[in-house]
């Protein structure tokens, strides 16, 4: 696409990214707003044991997760020979739908149900609006392409999810759906308008796609990011508990934490994109050692708001590196493999909220999901040391 202009390749990036954005806020505004969830729609449990009723919560974020790996499998494979700006599109005015189900959801199984059905699009949108990416950006710049969509993500996280969070706790849980939903909306007239056409590719097949699991180092770039990635999420899905229980702040910090977060993603994702560039695998091994170090010091409340952001920036800049590094090792099958880089990512999202709340709900107090997360963040930096060494011996 080297015909576009400047100015048309930073608007179609801008479109995508205006998606990821609302993908980051329906993603992660239920992460501050778990105990007005918990109470409402859980109000006995709520009532008696009001830390079983926010391990439960939790379910909302492991729904959501679990919809973004079976889509991203599924949608991915269904949608792989459309034409690439048709179906990103789709994939907005779905997430329109999905967030406006879950804003009606009328108990929390529906609840859990609808931010399941919500995710189902995640993975292949990111996954399509990344090769668009790499597409407008050319060889050499894909890695900083692929984070420009990305930064819609962590952006959500500075803006989006706090300013929902304070609408969320002002208002209702509902009322924050209610907003994610118009987000979307815009997001799909913005791409409609603003991406270029690109073809779909008429000899993908099923058969090509799924050609993909047969590569070592696909499975071992998804697993850093699913094993790794659970050890931040196992703080961060508990970030509103960890700060007004661990660090005896009132409810009123919770928006700020958010906003610690989201600045620490995306300044990371931008550095991450440009290490990418420089050697996706190179920055995963550099990466991993500060971000295990950093989750077993983050439940310290004097310096909490230092360690989220850390953290976050650390996490992040691993995105576009882990993206980068399976379109490098997919060969052919990059849309499926693209699209199950961000089911890898809520698989880690899915473990590290099952196990944040599993720490919590079994008496080991606000401190243990940092604990956990340590733990994951070891494993995901063997996996990538382990990836590495395959490389050295020729193991594609």
């Amino acid at each position: 696409m080297s015909e576009l202009s400047t100015r048309r390749r930073r608007a179609a990036l801008l479109a995508l990214a205006l998606g990821g954005f609302g993908i980051g806020a329906t993603e992660f505004v239920a992460m501050g707003l778990l105990p007005q969830i918990a109470r409402s729609l859980l109000p006995e449990l709520w009532a008696s044991n009001q830390e079983a009723a926010l391990a439960r919560g939790g379910l909302v974020v492991s729904g959501y997760a679990l919809g973004v790996v079976i889509g991203a499998f599924t949608v991915a494979v269904a949608t792989v020979r459309l034409p690439r700006k048709v179906a990103v599109t789709g994939f907005a005015v779905a997430f329109t739908i999905g967030s406006l189900l879950s804003a009606a959801a009328p108990t929390f199984w529906l609840l859990v149900a609808a931010r399941f059905v919500a995710a189902l699009a995640h993975g292949a949108y990111f996954g399509f609006a990344s090769l668009i990416a790499a597409a407008i950006m050319g060889p050499g710049n894909r890695g900083k392409g692929i984070a420009m969509v990305l930064s819609g993500l962590t952006v959500a996280n500075v803006i989006g999810v706090p300013l929902i969070t304070m609408l969320g706790q002002r208002t209702n849980w509902r009322i924050a759906y209610l907003a994610v939903a118009v987000i979307f909306a815009i997001a799909t007239v913005a791409i409609a308008v603003a991406v270029p056409r690109q073809p779909g590719n008429p000899n993908a097949s099923i058969r090509g796609e799924l050609r993909v699991f047969r590569r070592p180092q696909v499975w071992l770039a998804l697993a850093i990011g699913a094993i790794g990635f659970g050890g931040f999420f196992a703080v961060y899905s508990y970030v509103s508990p960890i700060a007004t229980e661990l660090a005896g702040l009132s409810e009123g910090w919770v928006p700020i934490a958010l906003v610690v977060v989201g600045v620490g993603m995306t300044l990371g994702v931008q550095v991450g994109g440009r290490l990418a560039d420089r050697g996706a695998l190179r920055a995963l091994v550099n990466l991993y050692p500060a971000l295990v170090v950093l989750a077993l010091f983050a439940s310290e409340p004097w310096v909490l708001l230092v360690f989220l952001f850390l953290m976050a920036a650390l996490s992040s800049a691993m995105m576009p590196a882990i993206q980068t590094r399976l379109l490098d090792v997919s060969g052919d099958a990059q849309t499926l493999a693209s699209a199950l880089n961000h089911a890898s990512l809520n698989i880690g999202n899915s473990l590290g909220a099952a196990l944040g709340g599993f720490v919590i709900s079994i008496g080991l107090g606000f401190s243990a999901p940092a604990w956990a997360g340590a733990a994951l963040g070891v494993f995901g930096l063997l996996l990538a040391l382990l990836s590495g060494l395959l490389e050295r011996r020729g193991v594609r």
